[in-house]
């Protein structure tokens, strides 16, 4: 409970844990593993062999080939295995501190609030009548009316005017 001051002051945020987390970003990540995957693999498959191709030497090439093609497949799998993914910037952008307390929590009404609250007695409620326009619309459950009825009214409407 001693936090929420704290976290209000500083809009949801703890200053303390933003230092700790930008501090505590570390090199081994899954992108940063699978970066230095792919140049093992460009280094070992692709330079290497036809460096030692050129050369003459055709054992040491294949053998570094086939070396290549295997540690590329365990720092892949240990990339994706056990290496934490990298920080997103929308996952910064949440430690990151705000310039100003928003005004809501301040007693100003901020663009996209709500109306302030009204009140209407009781006393001067009255139910709205079955033909105005404030009558609730029940759709499939209104019962409907019968077709003499609905005729009736129709041709009293006609001899009134």
């Amino acid at each position: 409970m001693g936090l929420i001051p704290h976290l209000l002051a500083h809009n949801g945020v703890l200053p303390q844990l933003a230092e700790f987390y930008k501090h505590n970003q570390s090199w081994f990540t899954r992108k940063n593993g699978l970066i230095f995957t792919a140049l093992w693999f460009i280094l070992f498959v692709m330079m290497i062999p036809a460096f030692f191709g050129i050369a003459n030497v055709e054992e040491v090439s294949a053998v570094s080939a086939v070396f290549g093609v295997f540690s590329t497949m365990m720092l892949l799998i240990v990339s994706l295995a056990f290496l934490k993914r990298a920080p997103q910037k929308s996952d910064l952008q949440l430690f990151d501190l705000p310039n100003a307390a928003p005004q809501s929590l301040y007693g100003h009404q901020s663009a996209g609030a709500l109306p302030p609250q009204q009140s209407q007695p009781a006393q001067v409620y009255a139910p709205p009548s079955a033909g105005s326009w404030r009558a609730p619309d029940t759709g499939e459950f209104a019962r409907p009316g019968s077709v003499t009825e609905s005729t009736t009214k129709l041709l009293q409407k006609d001899e009134e005017r």
